[in-house]
């Protein structure tokens, strides 16, 4: 049983490094300019539903090797999506718009809650199932990157949540690799 010094020790550690997630969104979002804003919007579009579906039903449409791509980006994709939505409901934490006084996003959020990252999520879970696949693994990989970065850039999201979203993708993209 924990005893309540131990306990004490371990929501100290939780606040502080919830304060510390807070410290390092907050950094970053001071070197917001338009340009970079822009591409940054354009990125996180790349990371929606929408996109990875669309991409998918091409890839599945085209046939051949590309077939076999398409499956897998679906399903990791599909994957990622369900593990993320799910967490988020049981988590439920509040974008950093709803906690911070004065913060504002740079665009609408898909949902109340932030943790852990959708987006993240989904591009690395495709990143991770793609991997192997020529040039497609490397560049999901770059892409999946930038559009974690664009999650916290943006303020839909604390560097935590990127970080719990990577892992998500990781889960993710391994298991579409083993049923594809």
């Amino acid at each position: 049983m924990m005893e309540a010094d131990d306990l004490a020790r371990e929501q100290a550690m939780v606040r502080y490094l919830l304060r510390f997630d807070e410290a390092v969104l907050l950094g970053l979002c001071r070197w917001r300019v338009p340009s970079v804003t822009l591409a940054m919007r354009a990125l996180t579009r790349c990371g929606d539903a929408s996109t990875w579906i669309v991409v998918g039903l091409v890839l599945l449409a085209a046939g051949g090797p590309a077939r076999q791509c398409g499956l897998l980006l679906g399903s990791a994709a599909l994957i990622a999506t369900i593990l993320s939505q799910g967490l988020k409901r049981i988590c439920r934490r509040a974008r950093p718009s709803s906690c911070i006084g004065g913060f504002t996003a740079l665009m609408d959020n898909p949902d109340a809650f932030s943790f852990p990252s959708g987006h993240t999520a989904a591009a690395s879970a495709v990143a991770i199932a793609l991997a192997g696949q020529g040039w497609l693994g490397p560049f999901h990989l770059g892409l999946a990157l930038a559009i974690a970065t664009s999650r916290v850039y943006l303020g839909a999201h604390y560097p935590l949540d990127i970080a719990a979203g990577g892992a998500l993708g990781l889960i993710a993209g391994l298991l579409a690799r083993a049923l594809f």
